[in-house]
């Protein structure tokens, strides 16, 4: 059975080694129904390892010109759904907060803690329909086991589980906020990840994370502060890496129709049916398709 997964991170990964038949797919030639939001980060690129599909997605497009403030979510999302995505792994780069994750090592989370202040994070919002989806685990525990187990077998310092904090950016923390986060439990920190497993969660796709540790934020006073240029240079041995799991988890990819979070929609909706409008039906359409077809 062939599985098709979304794949949003940096602008190199869909350089890896070993993806064939590869091709861009411009948003333009995806249905409308996918731009009701507005227009994706970028192209998307597709391409196969074996019999699996993948799909790529440069969440601050090619050029890394659109700062995770300004990155169009609900757009992203829609995009790789309608361009078939059953699920979604986010490669992201982080900062630790803990002593014993190091750069260069990966995180695979299982919580997050939003900090983030002026992004959209639904698509329930001016349509006039109400859903309230489940959150309370916003990782999909097959994708980020199946994640993990290929991290080990690439030879990557991984980590089982751990608290994303998400911060607004797209300035660092501060030392108080990061000493902060500390206490709370955060594993890592980082700018991107809500409020995409949020909608994530709405388009009913199983969504994983692999967070590459690039720096040690700031609390750590006995290192130096974080910087671009250090960031850059870690991250570029880190996608490697990222390259060579998304390599050997194509073989393994769980079925993603098992997965709770593919029936997210079933009992979030309040709004009666007969009071969705046809407006907010073709807005919401990517959405309700499966609702429609049951």
């Amino acid at each position: 059975m062939q599985r098709t997964v979304g794949v949003i991170g940096g602008s190199g990964l869909y350089e890896m080694p070993g993806l064939e038949r590869k091709r861009e797919i411009a948003p333009s030639s995806l249905p409308a129904s996918a731009r009701m939001f507005g227009e994706p980060s970028d192209v998307l690129v597709e391409g196969f390892v074996g019999e699996t599909r993948l799909i790529f997605l440069p969440r601050h497009g090619r050029t890394h010109a659109i700062a995770p403030h300004r990155i169009n979510y609900r757009a992203n999302l829609l995009a790789l759904k309608a361009a078939g995505a059953e699920q979604v792994i986010s490669v992201s780069a982080v900062g630790s907060l803990a002593e014993d994750v190091h750069p260069g090592d990966l995180v695979l989370v299982d919580q997050f803690i939003d900090r983030t202040r002026s992004r959209t994070s639904t698509y329930f919002e001016d349509v006039g329909v109400v859903a309230h989806v489940g959150f309370a685990d916003p990782i999909d525990q097959a994708l980020s086991s199946a994640l993990y187990d290929a991290a080990i077998a690439s030879g990557a310092r991984a980590h089982r589980g751990g608290t994303y904090v998400c911060i607004e950016g797209p300035q660092f923390s501060t030392r108080a906020e990061s000493n902060l986060y500390r206490s709370w439990g955060g594993r890592v920190v980082g700018m991107t990840n809500l409020p995409e497993a949020r909608l994530a969660r709405e388009a009913e796709l199983p969504y994983a994370t692999v967070a590459l540790v690039t720096d040690y934020d700031c609390w750590k006073t006995d290192e130096a502060a974080v910087t671009v240029d250090a960031v850059v240079a870690v991250m570029k041995k880190n996608v490697a890496m990222a390259q060579t799991i998304l390599r050997t988890v194509a073989a393994t990819l769980p079925d993603a129709s098992k997965s709770p979070a593919s029936r997210a929609l079933d009992d979030a909706l309040l709004t009666h049916e007969s009071a969705i409008s046809d407006e907010a039906r073709t807005k919401l359409a990517l959405l309700l398709a499966r609702r429609a077809s049951r």
